[in-house]
């Protein structure tokens, strides 16, 4: 949710964002609503001093005098309720108007109509040219019986899979190499210096965290909007909602809460299974698990103070290009464009890995600075060492898509004997196997 006042002091800044992210708003209809509940609210006010006034005459004067009272306090009463029942349609419609403005877009953003104008910013690592035909990840997970989709079509339906064996291993192999990387001050430390980004290398705390959550706060986390909502798997019996990514419940941490400047930056490292209905998608990446309803995800997210959150997620971004890098594959750092941008983002950054089978990058990190977006609707505040106080600024993103760096893995290093080399990074997480090889 933005801020009012900002909205009221330069609603020019508004309405360009939403312009710009493909939002059709009419900035002055909210400001006019805005001005009309605002004079509403002070005639009710004035109404209920004027009855407050009369209650303490009533009390004071006796017969006919306090008869006339009586009559006039009525008579306001019955104003004040026409008041109030003018308030509520404007008051509604100023509320749903006012969540649907997108958050303002940093200045750096690249103005862009749709994901055909982001910027690749660079490119780092060159493809690996293969001396045999190269096969897709379903293929050489099915060789290898390490991921069974046909199984799970007939338990569960379309668009889940058993990931077996050595997969699972990967899998867990990628989740103790991320949570090691992030916990360990010595490598932040070198991975804000090699980026030349100025701030806190403070560590993150592992969480594991709730897999559902309640209606009130996924919308106050801006994730259940026009924009997304067909993407959810609602519990209709307790209006409950399955996560999309671990983002969702880490956010709302802090819900509530003022948080000493002292504390901050505050990061959390959540693993969980994700689950996405991938609504509007049907003919896009059918074959095997890049497109999924049910995934493993590794996310980051991070509570700051204003003045440090771009910082904040530069370094993100930093820790993001490390892990990829660790794993040795090629990609792409991207800038999404405004018209690519989610709502409640100021500032989106993406990775996209390379996928021989694709011969082209495919989406695997993203990173997304909130400002203070999410923070207003979930009341998550910083206070000052001076005694005042902000909202906090937030930063969530990916650390790792453990289906589609799985995907990535198995298809940038398979061999021709049908075997996958293990990128060395994760050997030591699985007994120092260097690769999987087809059961004999």
């Amino acid at each position: 949710m933005i801020d009012i006042k900002a909205l009221r002091e330069d609603p020019n800044r508004f309405q360009e964002s939403a312009k710009a992210k493909n939002k059709d708003l009419d900035i002055q209809h909210i400001l006019k609503l805005d001005e009309q509940m605002r004079s509403l609210k002070q005639e009710i006010e004035a109404l209920a001093a004027e009855k407050n006034a009369a209650s303490r005459g009533i009390a004071a004067a006796d017969g006919e005098e306090r008869s006339a009272l009586i009559a006039e306090m009525k008579e306001v009463d019955e104003k004040e309720s026409a008041k109030k029942k003018e308030l509520e349609p404007i008051e509604q419609e100023f509320t749903e108007l006012l969540l649907k403005i997108p958050n303002v877009l940093h200045e750096d953003v690249p103005v862009g109509k749709d994901e055909s104008e982001n910027v690749v910013a660079k490119e780092i690592g060159t493809p690996r040219e293969f001396s045999f035909k190269v096969k897709d990840h379903l293929e050489i997970g099915e060789a290898l019986d390490i991921i069974d989709m046909e199984t799970a079509a007939n338990v569960a339906g379309a668009r889940f899979a058993y990931l077996k064996g050595d997969a699972v291993r990967l899998q867990f192999a990628m989740v103790q190499f991320v949570f090691e990387t992030l916990s360990d001050e010595k490598i932040l430390k070198k991975i804000a210096k090699d980026a030349g980004v100025s701030c806190s290398t403070k560590p993150f705390t592992p969480v594991l965290p709730p897999l559902m959550m309640r209606a009130d706060v996924m919308h106050k986390m801006a994730r259940l909007d026009e924009e997304n909502a067909e993407e959810r798997y609602h519990l209709p019996k307790d209006d409950m909602y399955l996560i999309g990514s671990a983002e969702h419940t880490l956010g709302p941490l802090h819900m509530k809460e003022t948080l000493p400047e002292a504390d901050l930056p505050i990061r959390y490292i959540g693993y969980s299974p994700a689950f996405r209905r991938e609504a509007g998608s049907y003919g896009k990446d059918t074959r095997g698990i890049i497109r999924v309803h049910q995934f493993d995800k590794l996310e980051m997210e991070t509570f700051s103070t204003p003045e440090t959150s771009l910082d904040e997620q530069n370094f993100i971004v930093a820790i993001q290009e490390y892990l990829v890098s660790k794993l040795e594959l090629p990609y792409q750092l991207i800038q999404i464009c405004s018209g690519d941008t989610g709502t409640p983002d100021a500032r989106q950054i993406d990775i996209n890995t390379w996928i021989p089978s694709q011969k082209t990058y495919r989406e695997t990190h993203t990173s997304d600075l909130m400002t203070d977006y999410q923070s207003r609707r979930l009341g998550t505040k910083v206070k000052r060492k001076d005694g005042s106080t902000d909202f906090v600024h937030m930063n969530d993103a990916t650390a790792i898509a453990i289906g589609r760096m799985m995907v990535a893995i198995l298809e940038n290093n398979q061999q021709e004997d049908g075997s996958v080399h293990i990128p060395s990074v994760l050997q030591p997480y699985m007994g120092g196997k260097e690769r999987i090889e087809p059961r004999s």
